[in-house]
């Protein structure tokens, strides 16, 4: 059994771990080819976070999954690339939003060049993905389309806040499902789609994915709160100081709201109040890392893996199945 990236995914056929790993390095080299342009600067700025590396999720998924059809298809990478530039182009937007000062354990662009280049690059990022998606046919072009679509609404649904009335779980989860299952779903449906799979499969990779990304970011969630900057390639507590609501948060304030206990409406006053302070940034963590409210997000962090691998239930069984399958229990161990 072979360990397969920082994700610690266990494959256990040395062939399909040759594969994947071949994919991914072809993944990179594209990576690296999409974010070049004439003007250095500008190369500097895109291949800044691709240098930086990350886990390349969605990448990986998109390999998985073309394992239920013709994996050597010549479509598979260029879509692997396509996804994982989204994701890239949106990380540049996001730490703008969120004023972050450290992305993958290195300066954000925003602090290292200012929030207009941040931007700009995102926009370069988005660019290159269209064109390579434009050679992948229109099929592929109305899938992003749609999930880009759903991301962004994620994104405004967020900032907006749930309308009066509504329950802010219910909300988050719409959110989440928007800003990070649209682009997961992708990637499965990319995978299984390029690789000439049945339209059945390309559903189920499709659906797994949506659940998968969910629980993956319910999983950062908890590590915003739970993890330091060294295991999570980003400042703690982030999430927090920018007012973000996180599960772990939206939960604390159920019980608040619920219970009454004074514990919690201390909490709760403590996340309200200014954590630009670093002293009230590390009681808030303190807190919330001793509270319920963090152990009951992890539970909902296994049951969206548990749900995703559920709906894998179809697929024939292999080496491929079984490796998406051990995907879910590695985004739950992130959150363990």
């Amino acid at each position: 059994m072979t360990v397969v990236g920082p994700f610690g995914l266990r494959v256990r056929d040395q062939a399909l771990e040759a594969d994947v790993q071949a994919g991914l390095a072809a993944v990179e080299a594209g990576l690296l080819d999409a974010t070049k342009s004439d003007v250095p600067f500008i190369t500097e700025a895109a291949q800044h976070l691709v240098s930086a590396g990350g886990k390349r999720f969605r990448p990986l998924l998109v390999m998985l999954a073309s394992r239920f059809g013709d994996p050597g298809a010549p479509g598979i990478v260029p879509a692997a690339v396509v996804v994982e530039l989204t994701h890239l182009a949106t990380l540049y937007h996001d730490d703008v939003m969120d004023e972050a000062d450290v992305r993958r354990g290195v300066d954000s662009a925003n602090t290292r060049w200012g929030n207009s280049v941040a931007v700009l690059t995102g926009d370069f990022l988005f660019a290159r993905a269209s064109h390579i998606l434009a050679d992948l046919g229109p099929e592929a072009v109305r899938v992003q389309a749609e999930a880009f679509e759903r991301l962004v609404t994620g994104q405004i649904m967020e900032t907006a806040g749930p309308r009066d009335g509504r329950d802010p779980v219910d909300h988050y989860m719409d959110v989440l499902g928007g800003k990070t299952g649209s682009l997961v779903a992708v990637s499965g449906r990319f995978g299984a789609m390029m690789a000439g799979a049945d339209e059945s499969v390309v559903d189920i990779l499709t659906q797994y994915g949506e659940r998968l990304g969910i629980a993956f970011q319910l999983a950062d969630d908890v590590l915003d709160i739970a993890s330091d900057s060294h295991e999570s390639g980003k400042t703690p507590g982030t999430d927090l100081r920018e007012g973000i609501p996180t599960l772990p948060v939206l939960h604390l304030r159920a019980q608040a709201a619920a219970g009454g206990k004074p514990e919690d409406l201390e909490l709760v006053e403590l996340l309200d109040g200014d954590l630009a302070d670093d002293d009230r940034l590390a009681r808030a963590l303190d807190g919330l890392r001793a509270h319920p409210a963090l152990e009951q997000a992890r539970r909902d962090t296994v049951r969206y893996a548990q749900e995703a691998r559920a709906t894998l239930a179809p697929l024939p069984e292999g080496y491929a199945k079984a490796a998406l399958e051990e995907l879910c229990d590695a985004v739950v161990h992130r959150a363990g």
